[in-house]
């Protein structure tokens, strides 16, 4: 394990402003590049062999932002989110152009917080130090695992000694840094995932995304899994797995705050709650999505998945949006219970009530309540437990009805 040093002194971990506990706006921007693909990943990520043409990107970003602005109207933003993909992988000059073109469009505070996920493998100082001048203040970085054999077998470009560096630059130049780590890999043993978390801890500032293996359809872990040459863990030792993640994380103060999201008191991402309370959010760029609010309506947003589809559209039309859908109150109160119940604070129930014109089920609650798979914390808000939490969809899909 190594030593890391102390924090940089400029090291502000209340700069950023606090949580105020509403859903909030929050502005969505994907790079949809990547150096390689992942095995395991069915996110809109593509691999170009040759530059991609950023200025011409970036005006088609800016381009799509006066779309989403006519759509959302006037709005404050509570937080910015550079996802991908491999956002580490824009020049420094794009992501300035991107967060000046937020601010031309929206209201944006000083001190909110600026999220960019980064791939330690196209991680460098003077890169990350241009991402910092550019306003991004809370770096993502896709670690994954904490061993080179894991790593190779994720498909991914860098190694440990790379995470490490990653990890270090991320501690000295950004107010706040996360990374993500993927457990419940083949042949992982409880113990050794001990291990590798709490090395992992040791490195942490404020935040850790833990996220279990799942095999998506269309991946190449998928056609190996159908094969029979791919066995992750079953239902019984991923249980096991996840406790031992919840216990570990609360004991050195990152308790679970989501179900793979774990934060110190006030370090959690302020842009993933803003999904989870069900607030408002505006989806820029190839393939993302978006909730925005018009009247008494959310309408649901969708954007081209191809970058070079999209780019022509937006270039065409002023946006790249194949889908808006205004989604009906029982669909939004459907979406607001899947999302709220994934977090600690749980779901507020009034709120609830009034987009679904109903009270939750009482039988339905009670044998919920009884088999301790979720609790209510005074009138005012419903939650999983723990036990709850290794069942969430079958609790959602319960209630939901």
């Amino acid at each position: 394990m190594e030593n890391f040093p102390p924090l940089a002194s400029g090291f502000l971990p209340d700069a950023l402003q606090p949580d105020t506990g509403e859903p909030g706006f929050g502005v969505y921007v994907h790079w949809p590049f990547c150096a390689a693909k992942c095995p395991y990943c069915d996110f809109n990520s593509h691999v170009r062999h040759q530059p991609v043409d950023q200025p011409r990107f970036t005006a088609a970003f800016l381009k799509e932002m006066e779309a989403m602005r006519r759509m959302s109207g006037p709005k404050t933003v509570t937080s910015i989110f550079l996802g991908g993909g491999t956002p580490s992988l824009m020049d420094p000059t794009t992501v300035a152009a991107i967060l000046d073109g937020i601010a031309r469009h929206w209201h944006v505070p000083d001190g909110i917080e600026i999220t960019m996920e980064a791939n330690p493998s196209s991680v460098e100082a003077t890169r990350f130090r241009g991402y910092r001048q550019a306003g991004v203040n809370r770096v993502s970085l896709g670690v994954q695992a904490l061993n080179d054999a894991d790593l190779r077998f994720l498909g991914r470009l860098h190694d440990v000694a790379d995470a490490l560096k990653a990890i270090r630059l991320a501690r000295e130049i950004f107010p706040r840094m996360s990374f993500d780590l993927i457990y419940a890999r083949p042949n992982q043993t409880v113990e050794a995932w001990e291990t590798e978390l709490n090395e992992a801890i040791s490195y942490a500032v404020d935040h850790l995304s833990l996220y279990q293996l799942t095999i998506e359809e269309g991946t190449p872990f998928y056609g190996l899994q159908k094969a029979g040459k791919l066995v992750v863990p079953d239902g019984e030792q991923s249980a096991i797995l996840y406790e031992a993640t919840q216990e570990i994380t609360a004991r050195h103060g990152l308790p679970a705050y989501e179900v793979s999201n774990h934060a110190r008191p006030g370090a959690e991402s302020r842009h993933n709650l803003t999904y989870w309370r069900y607030g408002d959010y505006a989806g820029i760029g190839p393939g993302a999505h978006g909730r925005l609010t018009r009247g008494r309506n959310k309408i649901a947003t969708s954007t081209e998945r191809r970058p070079e589809t999209w780019l022509e559209q937006v270039e065409r039309t002023g946006h790249g949006m194949v889908e808006e859908e205004v989604l009906g109150f029982e669909e939004q109160a459907d979406e607001l219970l899947l999302m709220g119940l994934r977090l600690r604070e749980g779901v507020d129930l009034a709120r609830w009530q009034q987009l679904s014109g109903r009270d939750p089920d009482p039988v339905r609650e009670e044998r919920l309540l009884e088999h301790g798979f979720i609790e209510r914390l005074g009138n005012s808000r419903l939650r999983c437990t723990s036990s709850g939490m290794l069942i969430l969809d079958a609790v959602v899909a319960d209630l939901a009805c």
